[in-house]
C-alpha cells in the first residue's frame, strides 16, 4: 500500500438559520486598520441592530486580535483562513467603514456560495464609502452577484426596508432609472470626430506606461492585456524600482528648478522642519526628481499615458507621487529637459497620467485627452475618489476628493490656488505635497471605464461644480482630508443612491468644459469614440443626448 501523505479535508462548517456571518476588509497598513477600528466598531452595531430588528443574529467570522486591536482581514493569506471558517452557502455581510484592499477578500468572495451584502456608512470621516465601491466593482469584474446598501446613521427606513429585502430574498433592488443606453447618435462634427479619434486609436494604437501594477489590491484597477489590445491599447510595463534608481540620477539644482517654477507661478507650500509630520524642503526635491524621472522614463519608452503606483512599493522609500502626477495633468506646468538637454518633454501638452496605476481611467483619460485636445479644450483631467456628500441648500452636493493629484488648471486661479499640504503620516510615512485647493465651478463631464460581463464599459454623465461657501467647503474638507484638493458636485437628475448603486468604481474621471453647451458637445463626441472602440456606453443622468 503507498504511503502519500493525502490532504486532510475538513467537513464543510454548516450554516445556521436566521444567522448572517460578518466580515470587514481592511487596509494593509497597520496604523490604518488602528485608527478606523473604532468607527468600523460602529458601523457593525448599526447593522446588528438592523438584522436583530428583522429577527436575524450576526456573527463576526473572526475575533478582535488582542495584539492589533481590530477586528480587520488585513491580508489575503488571512482572508483565505477566515473564509476557511465560514459555511459556504451563509449569507454573508462584508461591512466597510475604512478604505480597504479588496484582495484581502476577493478569494473567498470568488467561491462563496451564499448571498453577499456589501454595506457601508455614509460618512465623511474615513473612506469607506470608497472602500465599498472599490470592493463592489472588483464583484462586478469576477461576475459575482451582490447586493449593496449604506447608511448613515442605521435608522433609515431606506435601509432598513433593504435588509429586509436582503434577509427575505437575498437580493436588494436599487433604482437604475438613470441609466440610458446610448442612442443612435445625431450626425453632426462631433460625432465624426470621435468615431475618426477611435479609428486613429485602432490603427495607430497608444502605449500606457505602468510603474508596477495593482495598487492598494484594486483588483477592478487591473485590466486584461486581450481587453486593452482590442481597442488599440498596449502596456508597457515599468518598474518603481526604475523609477526610484532614475530619482537618484537627477541632481538636485535640477530639480530645485523645478520648485523656484512652482513658486514662480504662484503655488505654495505649507513646510515645516519634522519630517514625520511636516512638509520638508527635502520631500519636495524626492518628489520634483520623481516628476522629472517619471517623464524621461515615458520618454524613453515612447508611452502615450503614465501611472505610478507608489502605494505599497514607494510609500516608505519616497515622498507622495501625488504633486507629480496632478503636475502631469497640467499643460502648463514645469518644463523638463531631455538628459542630453536638447528636448523639452512633451512641450505645451499635458501628459494623461492616471493615479494608482488605475488601468480604467487610463483608457477614460487616453481618451479625454485626445477628445479635449482635438476641440481646442483644457484637456486636464483627474480622477477623484467618490468621497461622501450631503445636501446644501436643496441639493445633493457630492464631495469628490483625491489625494493630491489634481491638475492646478482645475482650480478658479490656477497655481495661485494651489497649496502643498503635507501628505498624512498614517497613509503617507515619507510625507510630500499634495495639491490641495478647492474646484472651480463650472461645467464638467465625468466617467468610469469599467470591467462587466467580460468587456469595457462605460458610465458616462453630466455635472456642476458648484461654489459653495468657503465655511462650508472647509467644513466638509475638515470632515475627510483638509489636506487633499476637493470637488463640491452636483450630478445632474442623479439621486445619491442612484449613483451609490451603480458606480462601479472608487474612482470618477473629471473633466471641464468652458460651458454647458460645449461640455454638451464634448460628451457627444467623447460617447462617440468610445462606441466607435466597441465599448458598451451607458448614459447616466441628464444629458444632451438624454433629453433630445
Amino acid at each position: 500500500m503507498s504511503a502519500y501523505a493525502f490532504p486532510v479535508v475538513e467537513p464543510p462548517v454548516a450554516a445556521t438559520s436566521e444567522t448572517a456571518y460578518l466580515i470587514a476588509s481592511g487596509d494593509l497598513r497597520p496604523a490604518a486598520n488602528e485608527m478606523g477600528w473604532p468607527t468600523q466598531v460602529e458601523l457593525e452595531r448599526m447593522v446588528t441592530d438592523a438584522f436583530q430588528e428583522v429577527g436575524w443574529k450576526v456573527v463576526r467570522a473572526n475575533e478582535i486580535d488582542p495584539h492589533t486591536g481590530h477586528g480587520f482581514i488585513s491580508s489575503q493569506r488571512m482572508g483565505l483562513n477566515v473564509f476557511a471558517t465560514i459555511p459556504a452557502d451563509a449569507p454573508l455581510i462584508v461591512a466597510e467603514a475604512v478604505w480597504q484592499y479588496s484582495h484581502h477578500v476577493l478569494a473567498g468572495l470568488r467561491t462563496h456560495q451564499g448571498p453577499i451584502l456589501t454595506v457601508a456608512n455614509f460618512a465623511g470621516k474615513w473612506p469607506g464609502l470608497v472602500g465599498l465601491l472599490n470592493l463592489n466593482a472588483g464583484l462586478t469584474k469576477m461576475r459575482r452577484p451582490y447586493s449593496t446598501i449604506w447608511t448613515v446613521d442605521g435608522t433609515d427606513e431606506w435601509f432598513r426596508d433593504g435588509i429586509r429585502s436582503w434577509v427575505e430574498t437575498g437580493t436588494i433592488v436599487h433604482d437604475a432609472s438613470h441609466v440610458h443606453p446610448l442612442p443612435a447618435l445625431p450626425d453632426s462634427p462631433e460625432r465624426d470626430l470621435g468615431v475618426a479619434l477611435a479609428g486613429q486609436l485602432l490603427r495607430d494604437k497608444a502605449i500606457i506606461g505602468i510603474f508596477d501594477e495593482g495598487c492598494m489590491g484594486m483588483y477592478n484597477a487591473i485590466f486584461d492585456d486581450e481587453v486593452l489590445n482590442a481597442i488599440g491599447i498596449y502596456k508597457e510595463r515599468l518598474s518603481q524600482s526604475a523609477l526610484w534608481a532614475e530619482m537618484l540620477k537627477v541632481g538636485d539644482e535640477e530639480a530645485r528648478e523645478i520648485g523656484r517654477w512652482l513658486l514662480d507661478a504662484g503655488m505654495s507650500f505649507k513646510l515645516g522642519t519634522d519630517p514625520d509630520t511636516e512638509l520638508t524642503q527635502e520631500q519636495l526635491v524626492l518628489q520634483y526628481k520623481m516628476y522629472i524621472a517619471a517623464l524621461r522614463i515615458a520618454d524613453d519608452f515612447g508611452v502615450d499615458a503614465v501611472g505610478i503606483q507608489y502605494q505599497q512599493g514607494l510609500k516608505d522609500l519616497a515622498p507622495a507621487s501625488d504633486l507629480v502626477e496632478g503636475l502631469m495633468n497640467n499643460v502648463e506646468r514645469p518644463p523638463v529637459r531631455s538628459r542630453d538637454g536638447e528636448r523639452v518633454l512633451w512641450e505645451g501638452r499635458a501628459v494623461p497620467n492616471f493615479n494608482e496605476v488605475d488601468e480604467g481611467v487610463a483608457v477614460d483619460s487616453l481618451v479625454t485627452n485626445r477628445v479635449w485636445t482635438a476641440m481646442g479644450l483644457d484637456p486636464a483631467t483627474t480622477l477623484h475618489d467618490v468621497r461622501w456628500g450631503e445636501e446644501y441648500d436643496g441639493r445633493f452636493v457630492w464631495v469628490l476628493e483625491i489625494s493630491g493629484s489634481v491638475p492646478p488648471s482645475h482650480f478658479a486661479n490656477g497655481y495661485a490656488d494651489a497649496e502643498g499640504w503635507r501628505q498624512g503620516p498614517m497613509f503617507f510615512p515619507a510625507g510630500g505635497a499634495t495639491i490641495n485647493g478647492i474646484s472651480k465651478p463650472g461645467e464638467i463631464v465625468w466617467s468610469r471605464v469599467y470591467l462587466a460581463d467580460g468587456r469595457l464599459n462605460v458610465d458616462i454623465g453630466r455635472g456642476t461644480v458648484v461654489d459653495l461657501p468657503l465655511e462650508e467647503s472647509r467644513r466638509r474638507k475638515n470632515a475627510t482630508n483638509p489636506e487633499w484638493p476637493i470637488m463640491n458636485l452636483v450630478l445632474h437628475e442623479i439621486s445619491r443612491d442612484q449613483f451609490m448603486a451603480r458606480h462601479k468604481a472608487n474612482h470618477a474621471n473629471v473633466v471641464y468644459a468652458p460651458d454647458a453647451e460645449t461640455a454638451d458637445k464634448a460628451l457627444l463626441a467623447k460617447a462617440a469614440c468610445f462606441d466607435a472602440l466597441g465599448i458598451a456606453v451607458h448614459l447616466c443622468g441628464a444629458t444632451a443626448l438624454t433629453q433630445s
